[in-house]
């Protein structure tokens, strides 16, 4: 009987976690709700902006009371799990560190790999809660049959599938995870929230950030704005930059150079001789991506990986085909070729690797030929 198993919902204060506590709870798990609190206020400057959220800023008082009305509502305990010393060093160091090498990271992917799903379920048994399994309100969807095939698919609602955000867990922590909402369409889950009468969830509007303030730049010391110039492929200057931090590959906005033949995008960031390299959109397409800390998602020996993939190579990419042309599990590299060019591959990002809608792989995007 599923009565007997337990599982711990991470929640948000959102409608999707919340949604995700009511269809268990109705399934017959014993349900237990925990948020994570992150902000340790060491940023002094960060202020707090009304009515917007975020994981990591003052206004995380306001979440953890409204994850707390979800359990009331729902009678299941509530338990809020400190995770600010691993947010820091997992999230936040790796965070400003990619930028001062000139890469671009995505902090959300690592989030949930190493706090989400990793410090925040010790933070919870450490605080004698013991559980089966651990569910979110992402969209996502998961299926064990078979170790040669994905296990982890994009869900039913391709507007909100969040798989490329989850691309770098490991089958280890997949395995006791359930994902509630990956057969639904965000437009039923609205419907669902008012139907049981949370009209309050239900036209709740979606503001979720890395930082609330949604500015990074107050993660970062004066130090790091250091200027610089911007410089073409062949080393002329073209202007002065506000130091590395402020920009990454593929961008066009915001570099303030007038005269220019062509609209100029960010090409390249030398760290070491502090300048920004800046080229035409022509010279932005890549082909070949390689890519490091290799998530393998399938058994090595999958036929699915001798055959063309979905490969996104960032957050709003649409995906395009790409095979594997080179494969090294030992060493966690791998390397694939486009069908077609691709545009602005940035060092940092994470590719993800899909077949049909189950992801393969995903790896670490690394500089050519590095």
């Amino acid at each position: 009987m599923l009565s007997k198993k337990r599982v711990v919902v991470g929640l948000s204060g959102g409608v999707d976690s919340a949604l995700a506590a009511y269809l268990l709870k109705q399934q017959g798990y014993e349900v237990i709700g925990v948020t994570m609190a992150t902000w340790d206020g060491s940023i002094k400057n960060m202020p707090h902006v009304e009515g917007r959220e975020g994981c990591f800023g003052p206004g995380e008082v306001q979440t953890i009371a409204q994850a707390k009305s979800v359990a009331n509502r729902l009678g299941i305990p509530h338990y809020v799990a400190s995770v600010s010393e691993a947010y820091k060093s997992q999230v936040l160091d790796y965070f400003r560190a990619e930028y001062r090498a000139g890469r671009t990271p995505n902090p959300c992917v690592r989030c949930n790999q190493n706090v989400k799903f990793g410090a925040l379920l010790a933070a919870t048994r450490r605080m004698g809660v013991d559980f089966d399994y651990f569910a979110t309100g992402h969209y996502a969807r998961l299926d064990f049959k078979d170790s040669k095939q994905p296990f982890l698919y994009a869900a039913l609602d391709d507007s909100k599938d969040q798989t490329y955000f989850l691309s770098r867990l490991t089958l280890e922590q997949l395995s006791s995870v359930i994902f509630p909402l990956g057969g639904m369409k965000k437009t039923d889950v609205r419907a669902l929230a008012a139907e049981i009468g949370w009209v309050d969830f239900a036209t709740k509007k979606e503001s979720q950030d890395f930082l609330e303030c949604g500015d990074y730049t107050v993660l970062f010391d004066e130090s790091d704005n250091k200027p610089g110039d911007f410089v073409d492929m062949n080393g002329k200057v073209l202007g002065r930059h506000r130091g590395v931090i402020h920009y990454t590959i593929g961008q066009r906005k915001g570099l303030n150079i007038g005269g220019l033949p062509e609209p100029y995008f960010v090409v390249n960031i030398d760290v070491q001789k502090n300048q920004v390299v800046l080229g035409p959109r022509s010279v932005m397409n890549c082909v070949d991506v390689d890519a490091e800390e290799l998530n393998l998602m399938v058994d090595e020996d999958s036929p699915l990986l001798q055959q063309p993939l979905t490969a996104h190579i960032r957050l709003g990419h649409k995906g395009a085909l790409a095979r594997i042309t080179a494969l090294d599990v030992a060493a966690g590299k791998i390397s694939v070729h486009f069908d077609e060019p691709q545009f602005a591959s940035a060092p940092g990002q994470i590719l993800v690797l899909y077949a049909d809608q189950g992801i393969v792989a995903s790896g670490i995007i690394a500089p050519r030929n590095s």
